[in-house]
């Protein structure tokens, strides 16, 4: 434990609270918000990057601990080990990672943290393996698996493969968190730069019960005609 509480001092004297009041308005940390109840100290992604290189070899259960926080920077720097660890790890512990990340999510509770981890983790942990999971995590009452389970597909989305972000993007068409529409949006629009042809085909289909922000999100790199006439429903 001595080693984990040196990372939370080393963490605590690189503390900004002008960063920190401005992080908890970004990250909406206000009474019935998405991240109420979230404390942050105003560490930069670099700062928090540089902390998680010394302390990589942390195991599991310190970075559990971590992850059990209610710090924020401490959360994201768990997961930035975690996401270092993973791909220099052999298949066994890979396995074990990947496990203890799906045991963790009711504390990868922001968006950001979210996004820096489950393609990284996720995402590539199912590359080759079968993906039901995600199903189960984009059919979740929680925010934040379903957040997870469309973001992880940016890993197969890069190796060309769309199927999978297009079928949960149909899970989530009806989501009633605006954060859930900017990421499937995001993806939808990540996939259209691999087959734009594939994007409006879902387009196409299912734009008119895309929630405004969805569409926005996956038609951003269209061209300004096109744009325009989606937004009025063709």
């Amino acid at each position: 434990m001595a080693r984990l509480n040196q990372l939370k001092t080393d963490l605590k004297k690189l503390a900004s609270p002008r960063r920190a009041k401005i992080s908890q308005r970004f990250f909406k940390t206000g009474s019935g918000q998405y991240g109420a109840g979230d404390i942050f100290w105003g560490l930069t992604n670099p700062q928090q990057r540089q902390v998680a290189k010394t302390y990589s070899t942390l195991s599991l259960p310190e970075i559990q601990a971590l992850l059990k926080s209610k710090i924020h920077e401490q959360r994201q720097t768990a997961l930035m080990i975690l996401t270092n660890q993973y791909p220099k790890a052999d298949q066994k512990s890979r396995e074990k990672i990947f496990r203890f990340y799906l045991g963790q999510t009711k504390n990868i509770n922001n968006w950001d943290l979210v996004d820096l981890s489950a393609p990284r983790i996720v995402g590539q942990h199912l590359l080759n393996k079968p993906r039901a999971i995600l199903y189960r995590l984009a059919r979740s009452k929680n925010l934040w698996p379903r957040r997870i389970a469309i973001v992880a597909t940016y890993s197969f989305i890069k190796k060309g493969e769309l199927t999978d972000t297009f079928k949960i993007a149909k899970l989530l068409l009806n989501d009633k968190y605006d954060l859930i529409h900017k990421a499937t949006g995001w993806m939808l629009r990540e996939a259209g730069k691999i087959d734009q042809k594939a994007e409006e085909k879902f387009l196409r289909q299912y734009h008119r019960q895309m929630p405004r922000t969805m569409l926005r999100y996956a038609i951003e790199k269209f061209a300004e005609a096109k744009r325009q006439k989606y937004l009025k429903g063709i």
